[in-house]
């Protein structure tokens, strides 16, 4: 029996040395059988296509023309007749100062020029009394002519006095708060009893007309010029509204408070709901290039990185590899670096795979 055993061990041993040496597939596969079944994935083929970048940005309805509203002249305000968010006409009288002193310099205008007509008066009366006497040859050519030298200086003197009660009147004028245009009044920065100076800001105005949609936007987007010009503007509060309009305005410098850059977007018709503050979404696209793009099952993190299981068509197995993304677009992530063209990615089934596991494809997605 015991030389039984040892032939049966010796023929054994030789068969295993006279079978062929497996390969690294053939070993990978025989321990996955060991294991149980062969996983099971999806993989799609990388490969490059146009991607057209979109970016989407939130940002807010204002005036293009704003006006800031102060007093033409110095003095304490008896009262203010509006309130913020108020809309306001071209003619309507905003606020008003104390006017005691402009009535005074009023009347002494007003005193000035009924004295200079009164001069006035006096003055034609002689001059006509020595043309009288020129023509009956009873006075002197030097007293004549100092006569109609009086009426001309009495003359101008009038004209002054009325031009100087005229400016009385439009600096009494302004101590009425007017625009001149109509709009939406947007900040308030005085009070009744407060004593202002002339060109002090007194309310800023949101001049009615054209519309800006304006966005603070990374400094890295304007590196690259988008594709067109328009962009499309969509009220958040009701999609359904929508407009157009094209870039107005870059701000040269970033906004501190954000970090971003202020861009206006002139519109090119403002719907009635997109007011003043309204919050709208801008919509624009990039030129197309030609990147990789996977979808978004295939991403996993690898050693602390954004990674993805790539096939190799060779052994049947998968191995991981660390990829760069340049954006997310939707259900697809879009690659900067990490995957060749022609490379199979799994999609679906990377929950249990782990580095060179045999796996059985049952399925290709298409890009």
């Amino acid at each position: 029996m015991a030389a039984l055993i040892l032939a049966g061990q010796i023929l054994t041993g030789q068969a295993r040395a006279d079978a062929p040496a497996l390969t690294a597939k053939d070993e990978a596969k025989q321990a996955s059988v060991q294991a149980g079944a062969l996983a099971e994935v999806r993989v799609v083929t990388a490969a490059l296509a146009p991607v057209s970048a979109q970016v989407v940005l939130t940002g807010d309805i204002q005036a293009k023309f704003l006006s800031n509203i102060a007093f033409r002249v110095s003095g304490k305000i008896q009262e203010r007749l509006v309130e913020v968010g108020e809309h306001v006409t071209a003619d309507q009288v905003l606020a008003r100062l104390e006017p005691q002193e402009q009535q005074v310099n009023v009347d002494t205008a007003q005193a000035a020029l009924a004295s200079a007509e009164a001069l006035l008066t006096q003055a034609k009366v002689g001059f006509e009394r020595q043309q009288s006497l020129m023509r009956s040859g009873y006075t002197t050519r030097t007293a004549y002519d100092q006569a109609e030298q009086t009426l001309r200086t009495t003359q101008a003197s009038v004209e002054s006095a009325k031009a100087a009660l005229g400016n009385a009147r439009e600096q009494f004028s302004y101590t009425e708060l007017k625009t001149g245009v109509a709009g939406m009044i947007t900040a308030r920065n005085a009070e009744a009893g407060q004593v202002v100076q002339s060109g002090q800001t007194v309310f800023t105005l949101a001049q009615d007309g054209p519309r800006d949609a304006v966005f603070i936007v990374s400094e890295t987007l304007l590196a690259e010029p988008p594709e067109g010009k328009t962009v499309d503007i969509i009220l958040l509060s009701d999609p359904r509204v929508r407009t157009t309009g094209t870039v107005r305005e870059i701000s040269p410098a970033v906004d501190p408070s954000s970090g971003g850059v202020r861009v206006k977007i002139g519109l090119s018709q403002v719907p009635p709901e997109m007011s003043l503050g309204a919050t709208v979404a801008g919509l624009g696209r990039f030129r197309a290039r030609q990147a990789i793009s996977l979808p978004w099952s295939a991403l996993f993190r690898w050693q602390d990185q954004p990674a993805v299981w790539v096939l190799d068509p060779g052994s049947g197995t998968v191995a991981p590899k660390t990829v760069t993304i340049d954006r997310y677009a939707g259900s697809a992530i879009v690659l900067s670096d990490g995957i060749q063209p022609g490379e199979r990615v799994v999609t679906a089934g990377i929950q249990l795979l782990r580095p060179g596991q045999a796996v059985a494809v049952v399925g290709e997605d298409k890009q």
